[in-house]
């Protein structure tokens, strides 16, 4: 098969991977800098160019899109589908699981657990979107935030509605989220894979910090989920309509509570907790399932 890998940098350990695990499989694999592609779509046949260079001939697409650069790497994913080229990540799945808000009201219907939340942009009465949440101690996101980053634990009502309102005058769309205590610190990312959970490790935050991310510092081992774990995560990323997913949980007393499902999960912090050769099971589902103009995004809305 010949595979493209939209990624900015062919360094990062994910991208690394997962071209070395294409090319143990005897597979052509080629590194793609997403901003660096560009689009002719007032022909009658789609292309997407590189340079002076036509990207044509590939049987698969990994898209590995940074949240930074979201609405343009959408853009490129879209353009390869037009051409009839299989994406392991597709446009509308990236779309849902990045914007925050929508994500949350998918998982929502399909009645999978999540934290208390609510939303807010133009907030009048403060108070109530904290009783919503459940109340203090809760946690306030920003909606653009990524790897921990604009997430805030207020510990009193007071601290959250000095938080929200200082929010609220940098007009910054945010979720206000229950506080799960009883995870202490903790969570578990679930790699899906189809419709199976290949990995999973437990994160737990360092001392003085409730963020477990392994950017912030947080560190990870192997873990065993439940049953209902797994089911949770799984339907977690058939609800976004994505083939590949990192889905975090917390383990409250209620069971599994679903925080985000993520597009691109790094694979370094899961492969080297568990084991697990993520990268190969990725590219041996590729196999499987590419096949030109299929286009099947799981999931409505």
């Amino acid at each position: 098969m010949k595979i493209a890998i939209l990624s900015r940098n062919r360094k990062l350990y994910s991208t690394r991977r997962l071209v070395e695990a294409a090319k143990q499989r005897d597979h052509e694999v080629r590194v793609v800098d997403t901003l660096k592609c560009y689009m002719d779509i007032t022909s009658t046949k789609p292309v997407v160019w590189y340079g002076e260079e036509k990207l044509v001939g590939y049987d698969a697409v990994i898209p590995r899109i940074g949240a930074s650069i979201t609405n343009y790497g959408l853009a490129v994913i879209r353009q390869f589908e037009m051409m009839g080229v299989y994406c392991l990540t597709e446009s509308v799945a990236l779309g849902r699981s990045r914007d925050k808000l929508r994500a949350h009201q998918l998982l929502s219907r399909k009645n999978v657990g999540m934290p208390n939340t609510s939303f807010a942009h133009d907030i009048n009465n403060t108070k109530h979107l904290i009783k919503l949440a459940g109340g203090a101690p809760l946690v306030v996101k920003l909606l653009a935030g990524t790897q921990g980053r604009g997430v805030i634990l207020a510990e009193t009502a007071k601290a959250a509605e000095s938080v929200i309102d200082a929010f609220r005058e940098l007009k910054a769309d945010i979720l206000v989220q229950e506080f799960i205590k009883e995870a202490g610190g903790s969570d578990v990312r679930c790699l899906v894979i189809g419709n199976r959970v290949v990995a999973a490790m437990q994160r737990t935050a360092q001392a003085g910090e409730f963020r477990s991310n392994l950017h912030r510092g947080g560190t990870a081992e192997l873990t065993k989920l439940t049953p209902l774990e797994r089911r949770t995560a799984v339907t977690a990323a058939q609800t976004m309509g994505l083939h590949v997913a990192g889905v975090d949980l917390l383990r409250a007393e209620r069971g599994p509570l679903v925080m985000e499902v993520n597009s691109s999960p790094g694979l370094e912090g899961i492969e080297s907790a568990t084991g697990k050769d993520v990268a190969g099971a990725i590219i041996q589902f590729i196999e499987t399932n590419a096949k030109p103009n299929k286009t099947r995004t799981r999931g409505k809305g």
